[in-house]
C-alpha cells in the first residue's frame, strides 16, 4: 500500500474515524488500532516480512529494559550489543549478503581464481528495512547513554517501531519524540488536522505532479546514456535531482501530515535542501532524520570534532562511506558517499560547516545577494554531479556516463520518450523552484498565507498540476522503498 492510492485513501479514512470517533477515550485501544493498522498497512506489500518487524520489536523492546536494569558496564554493552547485531544482522542478511558474496567472487576473479556464485541466494528486500532498524536501535542507545529510560509498555512500543505513516520511508524518529507521544493521551485538534491535510497535499503534489512526471525522462536518459549529446545526460541528471528531491520529500510532507492527523508530531525531514550554500547546509537540510541519526550514534561517539583534525576528517569520511552503504548494496553508493566526503572535508577544514545552520538563503531580505546564489548554484551542481553515481546502474555505467559528457560536449534538443512537450516540465520546475523559494523559511506550512483567495488558487493549480502531469501507465512507487 503506498501513499499515492486509492487503498491507502480509503485505509487512512477507516483508521482515522476509528480512531478519534469510536476510540478517542482510551489510548491503549488508539494504540492497538495503530499497532494493527500498520501492520496490516505493511503487510499490504508482503504479509511474511511482519515477522521481521515483530522480532526486531521484541528484541529491542527486552534489551532496552536489559540495559537500564544493569549497573555494570560490562553487562550494559553487551545488551546493546545484543540489539545491534541482531538488528544489523538483519541488514546484513537481507541487503547486504549479495553484495559481499559477489564482490568477493570478484576479488578472487581478479586474481586469477573461477569460483561459479553459487553461494547467493534469490531474497526479497523488506520495504522500509533499514529505516525500522535503524530507530529500534536508536531506542537502544539512548537508553544505553541515559538519555531513556526504557517503557514497560510493550504495545506503545510496538506501535512505536511500527508507526505506519513513517514506517517505510521516514522519518526515523527518536523514542525520545515519537514514543512518547504514543504513551500519552492525544486530543483532536482541528488546526493540527488542516495542517496535516495541507502537507499530505503538498506532499502529492511533489511526487505526483514533480517525481513521478520525471521519471520517464530519468529512466530513458540514463538507460541510453550512450546515444544521447553532453546536453541531454546533464539534462538527465539534474532533472533526477528534481525527481529524488520531490519523490523522498513528497514522501515525508505525506508521512508528517498523516502524522498529524493522529495527533502526533514527527521531526522535519527536509528543509529545502535545494537553496544551501554549501556541502554542509545541503546535509542539515537533506534526510535530516538519517543525517541527525549518524551524527548522534556515529560520528560523536567517534570523537566528532572534538578530536584533532585528522581525526576529524577519518570521522567525516566513515560517515559518509557507511552512509552511502546504508543506501544499498552497490559499490556506485559507496562512490557517492565518498564523493560526498570530499567535497564536505574543505568546507569543514574551513570551518564554515556549521556558519549556515540557523539562517536561510535570503535571510533578511526578499531577494538573495548575488554571492548566495552563486553559492546555491555551485553547491547544487556539485550534489547533482554526485546523483550520477546515485542513479547509475554500476560504476561502470556511472564512469561511463561521466565520460560520455566530456567526450561529446555538443547540444542537442532532447524529446520526451512519450511525445509531450518538454517546455511543460521546464515551466513546472522554474514554478516550483520559485514558490520553495517563498515558503523557504518554513517547510511545514506550504500554504501559509493570509488571503482564502490565494490559499484557494494554489490549491487549485496544485490540483490542476497533478491531473495534467499525472499518468497511470508509469511506476508509481516511492524510490526510497528500495532502501
Amino acid at each position: 500500500m503506498v501513499f499515492n492510492s486509492l487503498e491507502f485513501f480509503i485505509f487512512l479514512f477507516i483508521v482515522f474515524n476509528l480512531y478519534w470517533l469510536i476510540l478517542k477515550k482510551s489510548v491503549k485501544a488508539q494504540n492497538i488500532l495503530l499497532l494493527v493498522s500498520s501492520y496490516v498497512f505493511y503487510g499490504w506489500w508482503d504479509w511474511r516480512f511482519l515477522s521481521l518487524i515483530f522480532l526486531s520489536t521484541t528484541v529491542d523492546y527486552f534489551a532496552g529494559i536489559m540495559i537500564d536494569s544493569h549497573d555494570k558496564p560490562f553487562k550494559r554493552k553487551l545488551w546493546l550489543w545484543v540489539s545491534v547485531l541482531f538488528n544489523v544482522g538483519l541488514l546484513g542478511f537481507f541487503k547486504y549478503y549479495n553484495f559481499f558474496v559477489d564482490s568477493w567472487i570478484d576479488m578472487f576473479s581478479m586474481m586469477g581464481y573461477n569460483i561459479k556464485s553459487t553461494w547467493t541466494l534469490k531474497v526479497i528486500l523488506p520495504v522500509g528495512i533499514s529505516f525500522y532498524t535503524f530507530q529500534t536501535m536508536s531506542y537502544s542507545f539512548d537508553i544505553y547513554y541515559k538519555k531513556l529510560k526504557p517503557t514497560k509498555n510493550f504495545l506503545s512500543f510496538a506501535a512505536f517501531v511500527s508507526f505506519f505513516p513513517q514506517l517505510v520511508a521516514g522519518p526515523i524518529e527518536r523514542a525520545s519524540n515519537l514514543l512518547s507521544q504514543i504513551i500519552n493521551k492525544r486530543t483532536f485538534s482541528y488546526e493540527q488536522s488542516v495542517s496535516g491535510l495541507k502537507l499530505i497535499l503538498w506532499g502529492l503534489f511533489k511526487k505526483v505532479a514533480i517525481a513521478d512526471a520525471l521519471g520517464p525522462i530519468v529512466d530513458d536518459i540514463f538507460a541510453n546514456y550512450g546515444t544521447y549529446p553532453a546536453s541531454t545526460l546533464i539534462l538527465g541528471v539534474t532533472l533526477f535531482s528534481f525527481q529524488v528531491y520531490g519523490d523522498f520529500s513528497g514522501y515525508s510532507d505525506i508521512a508528517i501530515g498523516t502524522a498529524k492527523l493522529f495527533g502526533i508530531e514527527l521531526m522535519s525531514n527536509f528543509r529545502f535542501p535545494n537553496f544551501s550554500r554549501n556541502v554542509a547546509e545541503y546535509w542539515q537540510r537533506w534526510h535530516v532524520s538519517l543525517s541527525t541519526w549518524f551524527r548522534h550514534y556515529v560520528y560523536i561517539p567517534l570523537g566528532g570534532s572534538r578530536v584533532s583534525k585528522l581525526k576529524s576528517v577519518r570521522n567525516i569520511i566513515i560517515i559518509f562511506l557507511v552512509s552511502g552503504f546504508w543506501h544499498g548494496a552497490n559499490w556506485t553508493f559507496i562512490f557517492w558517499g565518498a564523493f560526498h566526503a570530499l567535497a564536505f572535508i574543505p568546507v569543514f577544514l574551513m570551518g564554515r560547516n556549521t556558519i549556515y545552520k540557523n539562517s536561510v538563503v535570503g535571510e533578511n531580505s526578499f531577494f538573495p545577494s548575488l554571492i548566495e546564489i552563486g553559492q546555491v548554484l555551485l553547491t547544487f551542481a556539485i550534489v547533482t554531479f554526485s546523483r550520477i553515481f546515485f542513479r547509475s546502474e554500476s560504476i561502470t555505467d556511472a564512469f561511463a556516463f561521466i565520460n560520455r559528457i566530456v567526450s561529446n560536449f555538443s547540444y542537442e534538443a532532447y524529446n520526451h520518450p512519450m511525445g509531450y512537450r518538454m517546455i511543460d516540465y521546464y515551466v513546472l520546475i522554474g514554478l516550483f523552484v520559485l514558490y520553495e523559494y517563498l515558503i523557504r523559511k518554513d517547510e511545514r506550512s506550504p500554504f501559509k498565507f493570509k488571503s482564502r483567495i490565494v490559499r484557494f488558487v494554489l490549491y487549485t493549480i496544485v490540483i490542476l498540476s497533478m491531473l495534467l502531469f499525472y499518468d497511470d501507465n508509469i511506476d508509481r512507487s516511492f524510490i526510497y522503498f528500495q532502501f
